[in-house]
């Protein structure tokens, strides 16, 4: 007969054989259990690390340029005039192109092109400008950051030597998206942005363009401005007159990507010649001038402004890439030679897209206009058989 310790041993022994088992089984689980987190975590990490590498690598910097597009043909402009806004058109994309590829950002090198162009007297912005019916020079600009749709603008200013950098500091350091005038200009002063007499941006070419002008149209001629040397005194030439024909629009504009996949937009202008006073085109508004988003376009315009206003030119274009996916050429083109055509407006755009894709858009016989990629060469064009 079995005694009752023997049997008490016995079912201590299988009940010890019992959870033991499980106890195995129950570790087994557990490292199975932890083998897998930690290859899921592995996985996740290297996939992190491949998404981060990819992001640093994914995009490659795109930046396009011009300045102003209109009746701009060979014989008018000639071998030296061609020339000179090839060799100014050059040099303002490189320098853009030097701040993306030292890992600066878009809305930068917008600032430093555009910066680049309002001290050429060949263009119509700032030391270029073109003059109104009174004789002074009123300065337009707007700049926008595709990454946050923040935007800047100013318009009708006369002592900021840089307005795109007036523009940039209104999106940067104001609460406002738009301001003109005396206030813009003692807003630019507080934030320690240089200001100089209104002479600073006159140029002779440009005072005898709106003198033959205005006698053209029998109005009268104003005063020369106080402060300009006097006739004769040596000055560099503008060699595209845009007083000579009513379809010139002599603007500045850049549109860019940097390597962290954002893109902006800037455009800087004096405007049209012999324009009443206070007269504001469609370079500092937002969305008709310039506009940009890293969900569609970044574009820069060109042109008669009442009908760039009108059209909403810059947005529309966007909106074509955003709602309809269009490819950026194929939005531009539908914009500028169908909308604005069926408006009778003319003008041109540059274009950019989040990936790289850029277009050159316009209905008249020229633009000065060029682009580079990151890896890529320069392309200068001027006229519109040039691809």
């Amino acid at each position: 007969m079995v005694s009752e310790s023997s049997l008490a041993a016995k079912r201590f022994s299988a009940c010890a054989r019992y959870h033991g088992r499980n106890q195995g089984v129950e570790i087994m689980r557990t490292s199975i259990r932890i083998l897998g987190v930690a290859t899921i975590a592995a996985a996740s990490a290297l996939s992190l690390t491949a998404q981060q590498a990819g992001a640093t690598q994914a995009h490659k910097w795109t930046i396009v340029v011009h300045g102003g597009a209109g009746v701009i043909e060979r014989p008018a402009l000639g071998p030296k005039g061609d020339a000179a806004y090839r060799a100014a058109l050059t040099r303002g994309i490189e320098a853009g192109a030097k701040v993306l590829d030292q890992g600066g950002s878009a809305l930068d090198a917008v600032e430093t092109v555009l910066k680049i162009f309002e001290e050429d007297p060949l263009f119509n912005a700032a030391r270029g400008a073109v003059f109104s019916s009174e004789g002074k020079n009123e300065l337009d600009a707007s700049i926008m950051d595709g990454s946050n749709l923040k935007a800047g603008a100013v318009c009708t200013v006369t002592h900021t030597r840089y307005p795109i950098s007036l523009a940039r500091a209104v999106m940067e350091k104001s609460p406002y998206v738009m301001m003109s005038g005396q206030g813009a200009e003692a807003f630019g002063a507080s934030v320690g942005l240089e200001q100089v007499d209104p002479s600073f941006f006159f140029s002779e070419a440009r005072w005898q363009s709106l003198v033959k002008q205005l006698q053209k149209e029998g109005k009268p001629v104003p005063p020369r401005p106080a402060g300009a040397p006097p006739p004769g005194a040596a000055v560099p030439v503008a060699f595209y007159d845009e007083g000579a024909d009513p379809h010139s629009h002599g603007t500045t504009g850049v549109v860019a990507l940097d390597r962290n996949g954002n893109i902006a937009a800037g455009t800087s202008t004096g405007g049209l010649q012999g324009k009443m006073p206070g007269r504001v085109g469609d370079s500092p508004i937002i969305g008709a001038g310039t506009y940009a988003s890293n969900q569609s376009c970044a574009v820069s315009a060109t042109g008669t402004g009442e009908y760039f206003i009108r059209l909403g030119v810059a947005r529309e274009i966007c909106n074509l890439v955003a709602f309809k996916s269009m490819p950026i050429q194929q939005a531009a083109d539908q914009v500028i030679h169908h909308e604005l055509e069926a408006l009778h407006g003319d003008g041109g755009v540059i274009a950019l897209t989040p990936d790289g894709q850029t277009a050159f858009s316009f209905n008249t016989p020229g633009m000065f206009r060029a682009r580079l990629s990151e890896g890529g060469q320069v392309e200068v064009h001027i006229y519109k058989d040039e691809q």
